[in-house]
Order: C-alpha cells, then structure tokens, then sequence
C-alpha cells in the first residue's frame, strides 16, 4: 500500500474527511493511487458494514442453539439467490453510470439509475411476495431437518418477505459507487447497520414492552434496519447532494434505458446465480453432515465474509475507475487502475489469511462453544484461508470486467470454474474421498485459485475495453 500512503502521508486528516465526507475529485484525471483510495475507504467501511449484518446475527442467534444457527444459515443459503438479482442489477447500474459520469453526462447517469430503480423495485416484490409463502419448503430443499425447519420458518419468512429492500440496497448504492460517491453507499450501511446492531438484542430475547421472538426477532430487527437504509438513500438521489440527482421523470418507463440495462444486468444476474447458487450447493453438501456441520459451515462463512468485505471495497474502486475512466477515452488508465488494485487488494488478503490460518481457534472461540460446531468452523477458516491470494485477483478481475460492461467474461468463467470443477470436486472429496466438511472448504480453495489464473489471462487479452453500455 506504499504508492497511497505517499499520496496521503502529508495530510492524512484532510484525506480521511475527503474520503468518508465524500469526494469531488474526477476519477478520470490525477492520482490512480489516491483515487483508488479515495473510493476504497468508504467502500471498505461499507462492505464490512453489510457483513456485520450476518456477524451480529450470529453473535446473538448463536446462544440459541445449534438449529437457530443452521436455520439463519440455510435462509441466507436462499437470500443469496435474491443476491444474484440485486448484485447484477447493481453492476449494470454501476457500469452505465460510470460511464456515463466518465462522458459527464448527468442526465444520462439520472436516466440509468431511476430506470434501474423502477426494475429493482418490481422485483424484489415480486420475489419478496413468492418467499413469504415457500419459506418453510425453501428451507426442506436447503437440507434442513424438521427441527431446523420449526426453528426458522419464521425467520426465512421475514427475511424473503423483505427481498425488495435487499435488491433496492445493494442497486441503489451501485449507483452511487458508479458516479464515485462512494461515501453516500457508507453511510446508508452505517445507518442500516447501526438500527440492526440495537435491535437485535431487543426483538431476539425481549426488551421492556418488545416481545420475545427468539430467532425471528433477528429477522424482523435486520428488515427494519434495511429499509431504514433505502429511505435514507432516496432521500440523498433525490433531496441531497449526491453527483446522482433524480427527479420523478426518471423514475417514468424508458424502454431504451431500460433495453440496455437490462442487456448487461440480465448476463450480471445470471454470472452472480451462477456464483451464488455454487454456494447454495455447496451448503446442500455440506448439510449431508448434520446440524453441527451447518452450524459451523455458517459460523466460518460469516467470518471469511466480513474479512472478505473491505478487499470488495478495493474491487469496487476498480470497478468504477474502468468504467469512468473508458467513458473517457482512457482505456490504458483504466487497465493501470486493474493492476494498482489487485495489488493492493493481494497485500490486504494475505494479512488476513495469515491471521486466520494462525488465530483460527480463537475467532471461533468469540462465537461459540460448542465442542461439535467450533472444530468445523476453524477447519472452514484455515483450509479457505489458503487461497486468499488468489481471491484477491478473482474479485479485482471480475469486477474490472463488469466496470467495464463485459458481464460475460467473468459469467463463464464463473460457470466453468464453479459448476464444473468446485461443486463435483467438493462432492467427492467430501464423499468418496471421506474428508467430509473439509472436502468442502478444500474444494472452495482449488477453484479459486483456477478461476484468479483464468481471470487474469482473459484480462491481459484486453477485449474488455471494446465493451459498449
């Protein structure tokens, strides 16, 4: 990190207020590094926020026992689907933006986002409305016994019933990451988050006039602190001083705003399915081993999330420097932005790796006890801590491609590297080869690290930069 820490060392203060107030730099002109940085923090700040959501369910469900956890785990298995829909709407927001402000065309960066808006909006009902009725099936062909089921119904309810403030999150706060407002998509999560953390306690195990809800009680306390987080982010698109500034006519039907958001959006979805639903199955496998595998599946994938999260930050600075910056005419800028950040990102991650590979005990320790759960959670930290990297280069490529509008790319790549070679792999070194739980997270090792050298081959060939939104 020494070329950002040249471009802040002198006035350090003034950089961090620059970056968490909010800056009004043109990424398309000066320093990559401060750039890079400058979109990073809040980004950073942002993405561990949204992970906190899962960490502080899991400090406050964990107490109540091995099938509270595995239920919140197994919803979350299906929220991931919803994911898929909200990160690909996000990323054709983010790359239409971005390069639209790249060609400082306000107008046209307006236009994309209340488009994207009205589409996310009517999705997330749509989907919201078919998980409040399917929640408890949804959880049977998660592999949830019968137990698990009675525990979390409720919570799976909730949860999906509230799809449209999860998909109108994560889109809106594309589009601000997409016009370099990085600090606005912060600090809706910082709001959203800080409702969840006082909540939570409250709804779970009952506060003065609050009613007990057990497990329930996470689900209501993280939907309310959710859609707290989209109003305020209307407030901002449409009353503050965000580079994005929409009025009603925006949010009117356009159909050839909405055609080409959709072409890019539609491959986004369908790349983020393909990932995220990897994840669905490989939570299916590890489900063959009971509720203390689940359990401990959750509990380390929450913590490798939350690690993970900031790295994102630097992804999304990325994202956003390659498509402001081809907006502009300014494809080598763009391709040196890629480089600076994997690097920077690669540094971060294998702090983090070791760290967790060596405290892997310890961290586990801080969220449970449980003699059968905690083994499988340190298991799942160290053996997915082995290619941190390699993540570090899988994020930073994906999300260049997707900056830039080439949605594609990184979908196949996706599918082969997921589907074809880590699902049937965690299969059978799980299974045939008797690893169990651990043939999972070794599996998770192996395809990302195929998928980072894939990833960076296709890059180099520089396709990407003839991507048109």
């Amino acid at each position: 990190m020494q070329a950002i820490q040249k471009d802040t060392r002198t006035r350090p203060r003034s950089f961090l207020r620059e970056a968490l107030a909010g800056s009004n730099q043109d990424f398309t002109e000066g320093s990559l590094s401060r750039g890079i940085a400058l979109l990073a923090v809040p980004t950073m700040l942002e993405m561990a926020m949204e992970a906190a959501f899962s960490i502080v369910d899991a400090f406050w469900v964990a107490r109540l026992g091995a099938d509270a956890l595995a239920a919140v785990g197994l919803t979350e298995g299906v929220v991931v689907l919803v994911f898929s829909i909200a990160l690909g709407l996000s990323m054709a927001a983010t790359a239409t933006v971005a390069r639209r402000i790249g060609e400082k065309d306000r107008e046209g960066a307006a236009s994309a986002a209340g488009q994207a808006i009205l589409g996310g909006g009517v999705v997330g009902i749509a989907t919201g409305v078919a998980g409040v009725f399917l929640a408890a099936r949804l959880l049977g062909l998660m592999g949830g016994p019968a137990s698990v089921i009675r525990a979390g119904a409720g919570y799976a309810r909730i949860v999906l019933g509230g799809n449209v403030v999860i998909v109108l999150l994560f889109l809106i706060n594309g589009v601000f990451r997409g016009s370099g407002d990085a600090a606005a998509a912060m600090r809706t999560l910082w709001l959203a988050n800080l409702i969840n953390m006082a909540l939570d306690p409250c709804f779970i195990y009952g506060v003065a006039f609050v009613p007990r809800l057990g497990v329930t009680g996470a689900a209501v306390a993280t939907t309310i602190g959710r859609s707290m987080g989209v109003v305020y982010q209307l407030a901002v698109l449409f009353r503050g001083k965000s580079r994005v500034r929409l009025a009603l006519r925006h949010l009117r039907p356009d159909w050839r705003v909405m055609g080409r958001l959709l072409r890019v959006g539609s491959t986004a979805m369908v790349q983020y399915f393909i990932s995220t639903a990897s994840w669905v199955g490989l939570a299916r496998i590890n489900a063959r081993f009971g509720s203390a595998a689940i359990a401990g599946y959750t509990l380390g994938l929450r913590i490798i999330v939350f690690a993970l999260m900031p790295s994102w930050g630097i992804a999304a600075a990325a994202a956003t420097l390659v498509g402001q910056n081809l907006g502009a005419g300014r494809p080598e800028r763009s391709e040196r932005a890629v480089w600076l950040a994997g690097g920077y990102n690669m540094a971060f991650l294998v702090g983090v790796g070791v760290t967790f590979f060596a405290a892997a005990r310890p961290l586990v320790g801080l969220f449970t006890a449980d003699t059968a759960v905690a083994p499988i959670a340190v298991d799942c930290l160290r053996y997915v801590s082995l290619g941190y990297p390699c993540y570090a280069w899988v994020m930073i490529a994906e999300q260049a491609f997707n900056g830039a509008g080439d949605a594609a790319t990184p979908t196949w790549m996706n599918f082969y590297c997921y589907w074809l070679l880590q699902i049937p792999l965690a299969w059978w070194l799980s299974g045939w080869a008797a690893l169990g739980p651990r043939g999972v997270y070794l599996a998770i090792c192996i395809a990302e690290t195929v998928l980072a050298a894939v990833g960076m081959i296709w890059f180099r060939r520089g396709k990407w930069k003839q991507a048109r939104v």
